[in-house]
């Protein structure tokens, strides 16, 4: 096993104080299984509810006990949601060892990563069907990166990713015998691997988790360690160093948009998410007031707020917990989420967080329910569902069910799409459907099964929530659905500055900006389908842009400026 895996596993699971027991508010909650080690152990990653209403995840160790020194190496397993756990696969290191989250794709497979393992050792990108059926992808070097985290499909159709390990090695970053590796942003076409970018410790180092991609396109994530050194930050090799967040593009620029110094919180091993109000929240392993990890606020051009400080101390117990994992926005626009430590009994906690800062613990886990708890996710019943990495009967994980009265919605498989673009929605107790529309738009659809309705996106639809009738009532979309604009053309192909450029396409109401080889120009839409721009003074021969709410669109012809 790997320097790096036992490296995530302490950051995972470290546990530093003894705390007594405090009074904390009832909240229903279930724990739905409890591993053996041979049916999986140590489930680090989270959970995904499928189409077909079942909940999908992995477990970091168990499984097959002749692999990995007789600990296992990990297995990929389905839980219905009143706790019925089937095991679908179990890995044997030639097809990886410790296996990442699951994502699941519009052709119904699972797609994902192991973090070690696979034919070159370094880790592997694997897909998986509904029944068990694994098929391993492709096998990560060290020079594209080694020892992957969890993959996102963008809007582009590719998988987009990041790696701990592999690409350049600098002081800094972790050691790999000897040799300081960086780890990669990584991207994923029907051609093979891009590397997009590989760190070098000043602009970050190891990041330790998945990526996002906010509705600017851009995609944004955190590193643990490079940036900044200070003391408070883990130590690697005499290397204080805090991480990062930064942004990069499809393409591969990036942009360090933060990095920790220990004040404001440092070492994060969760990825980002992108809230109602446009700004990006997440959490940090390590610093801030109390040295326990922090949850902070960031705008898409960089500017932080931290928002809370895990770890203080009150009459010897530490109420709000220590040691964060990331955070999920649910319906009622807080922020929920998970510490591995602190609480009543110092086996971690759930907490709620409030935009402006204020903490709420929900839960205090006591080992038997749990123990060191990762990450949340909420189902369209309400409720939270979720994984912990230690306790249950074996002390080899739990899956869990919390409620805090949240009521069902409806969630889009994908959050964006064009017009004519197929949607998946996903629900409970879907049941005599009248109607579905896309923010007032009505749009075509067929009901699979209760929990699953297919749909196109309208014409005319524009970005807002997808709602669901049904005779029982309405049920809405827990995000915005973003219709993305479309560029089919546009005449004349050229002219000097100042000519009327007529552009069409679709999904052009609400647009924000028309931009001429990059250069911002004055525009009216002129209805849903049509825009008129004049070039603009500095613009330069290139693509045509549109962006509106729900994105951006370049056309596939350039325009060119006639000086």
């Amino acid at each position: 096993m790997s320097k790096l895996y036992w490296y995530r596993t302490i950051v995972f699971l470290c546990v530093f104080c003894a705390v007594q027991a405090i009074d904390l508010s009832a909240q229903t909650f279930k724990r739905l299984h409890s591993f053996d080690a041979i049916d999986g152990a140590n489930p680090l990653p989270g959970l995904i509810q499928a189409t077909d209403g079942n909940f999908y995840g992995t477990t970091s160790l168990g499984g097959d006990t002749t692999c990995n020194n007789g600990i296992g190496c990990g297995t990929v397993f389905k839980i219905t949601p009143e706790g019925t756990l089937t095991k679908l696969h179990v890995f044997e290191l030639s097809d990886g060892q410790s296996p990442n989250g699951l994502i699941q794709l519009t052709d119904g497979n699972f797609y994902a990563t192991t973090t070690t393992g696979g034919p070159l050792g370094a880790g592997t990108v694997f897909q998986i069907t509904p029944t068990g059926k694994l098929t391993t992808l492709l096998g990560f070097t060290a020079n594209d990166g080694e020892n992957p985290n969890g993959l996102i499909q963008a809007t582009d159709g590719n998988l987009y990713g990041t790696t701990v390990g592999g690409g350049i090695s600098a002081p800094g970053c972790l050691d790999y015998e000897g040799n300081h590796f960086c780890g990669t942003v990584f991207k994923i076409t029907p051609a093979g691997l891009t590397t997009l970018h590989r760190f070098d410790a000043t602009d970050g180092a190891n990041p330790m988790a998945g990526l996002i991609q906010a509705t600017d396109g851009n995609l944004y994530g955190t590193t643990n360690g490079g940036g900044i050194s200070a003391s408070g930050c883990f130590d690697s090799e005499n290397q204080q160093t805090c991480g990062s967040v930064f942004k990069i593009t499809s393409a591969g620029k990036l942009t360090t948009l933060h990095r920790f110094d220990a004040t404001d919180g440092g070492n994060p091993v969760a990825g980002l998410i992108e809230a109602n109000d446009g700004n990006l929240y997440g959490t940090t392993l390590s610093g801030g007031t109390y040295g326990s990890g922090t949850v902070f606020k960031i705008t898409p051009g960089g500017v932080l707020t931290v928002l809370h400080n895990f770890g203080y101390y009150a009459g010897g117990a530490i109420p709000n917990g220590a040691f964060p994992n990331g955070l999920i926005q649910a319906t009622d626009g807080n922020f929920y989420g998970t510490t591995n430590a602190g609480g009543a009994y110092d086996y971690g906690t759930v907490f709620r967080i409030t935009p402006t800062g204020k903490l709420t613990t929900l839960l205090s886990f006591d080992a038997t329910d749990g123990a060191n708890p990762n990450g949340l996710i909420q189902a369209p019943d309400g409720n939270f569902y979720g994984t912990t990495a230690n306790g249950g009967g074996s002390n080899d994980g739990t899956v869990f069910r919390l409620s805090a009265g949240l009521g069902p919605f409806v969630e889009t498989q994908s959050t964006s799409g064009k017009v004519g673009a197929t949607v998946v929605i996903l629900g409970s107790n879907l049941k005599d459907v009248t109607s579905v529309t896309f923010n007032g738009t009505s749009a075509r659809f067929k009901v699979v099964s209760s929990t699953e309705i297919t749909t196109t996106v309208p014409s005319d639809a524009t970005t807002g929530k997808v709602k669901v009738k049904m005779s029982s009532g309405t049920l809405s979309s827990n995000v915005a659905f973003r219709v993305t604009p479309t560029i089919s053309g546009f005449s004349p192909p050229s002219g000097p500055v100042g000519t009327s450029i007529v552009i069409s396409g679709e999904s052009f109401t609400g647009a924000t900006s028309v931009t001429f080889g990059g250069v911002n120009a004055r525009f009216t839409v002129d209805s849903y389908n049509q825009i008129t721009a004049d070039v603009p003074v500095g613009a330069k021969t290139g693509k045509i842009g549109v962006t509106t709410p729900g994105g951006t669109a370049t056309s596939a012809g350039t325009f060119t400026v006639i000086m």
